[in-house]
């Protein structure tokens, strides 16, 4: 009778509640993940499968036309210009990447362990979460009246003298973008490397310091290999908004920079339907080899 106890004590939930209904467990299984198939299946395959079939359409400038042709994706790619786009866009996502990854690491590296109490560290976490209460949109234009010709920047260095004449490439170029991308994501990696900060056990660097480590030799030995998994997750995020950002290149560019985002919202303009579909499916293949190089690299499971 105790082992016929045992037994039913260790009986996984599942097969218990498969007996219950008569189910195979690997049925129940399939049961049971149906509604996050259906889910998963209507607003995520569906339209990607969608945009796929598209790329593949005719068109002109009076509509669309079923087929199966590969002239968008020759177009695409036979496209001196399209390289020339994906190039650039791909340096705003290096530069991007590497400066939020700076900057989130350490802004997250103090909340977690420069600041003592956890009531703290949650207050300045969720002040530094105030600004994206608002638009993005808002955000990235709130630089122009800095960065202008006679924004706050250039009317203070010329006050003070340090200047003649005001700093031309401070707004509606590379570094504008650069600056506006930055300030728009740095939160997305703040966030998951945080997390992953918050979950080092305090005795790996308690251990590491009585062995007589330095401070620095703790950071490179200990914290940042147990900190890779929220690095790559937040590496992920930024990567891919960066990727498919075209407002901020727009505006901040003042129409003189391109990304690919941007040439899609242009095609669309035109009705070009199927040629920005192609290019949506060729960014995304971009996009998941970047993302399976990251995961390639740190395995990010035990953050999941």
């Amino acid at each position: 009778m105790a082992s016929i106890a045992s037994k039913s004590v260790a009986e996984d939930p599942a097969q218990a509640q498969a007996r219950s209904l008569r189910l195979p467990p690997a049925v129940l299984s399939y049961v049971q993940a149906t509604p996050l198939i259906l889910i998963l299946g209507f607003f995520f395959l569906l339209p990607i499968l969608m945009i796929a079939v598209v790329s593949f359409w005719d068109y002109d400038f009076a509509g669309l036309y079923p087929d199966f042709l590969t002239m968008n994706y020759e177009e695409t790619l036979g496209s001196w210009i399209t390289w020339k786009t994906y190039l650039n866009t791909l340096k705003y996502t290096v530069l991007v990447w590497g400066l939020t990854l700076a900057i989130g690491f350490w802004v997250a590296y103090f909340l977690a362990f420069h600041i003592r109490t956890t009531t703290m560290q949650m207050v300045l976490f969720l002040v530094c979460t105030v600004p994206f209460l608002t638009s993005n949109i808002i955000r990235m234009i709130s630089w122009i009246p800095v960065l202008g010709r006679n924004g706050l920047i250039n009317s203070a260095l010329i006050d003070m003298g340090i200047i003649p004449a005001p700093i031309e490439w401070l707004l509606y170029s590379d570094f504008a973008v650069v600056l506006a991308l930055v300030h728009l994501n740095t939160l997305f990696m703040v966030t998951p490397i945080f997390n992953t900060l918050m979950r080092i056990d305090r005795s790996l660097i308690e251990a590491a310091r009585d062995c007589g480590a330095t401070g620095w030799q703790i950071l490179w030995n200990v914290i940042l290999p147990l900190a890779k998994p929220g690095m790559a997750i937040g590496s992920i995020f930024v990567v891919t908004l960066t990727m498919a950002d075209f407002s901020t290149v727009q505006v901040m560019s003042g129409g003189q920079s391109a990304s690919v985002a941007l040439m899609m919202k242009n095609q669309m303009s035109l009705l070009q339907y199927p040629a920005a579909a192609a290019n949506a499916v060729v960014l995304l293949v971009v996009v998941l080899m970047m993302v399976a190089a990251i995961l390639r690299v740190v395995d990010i499971r035990k953050e999941l």
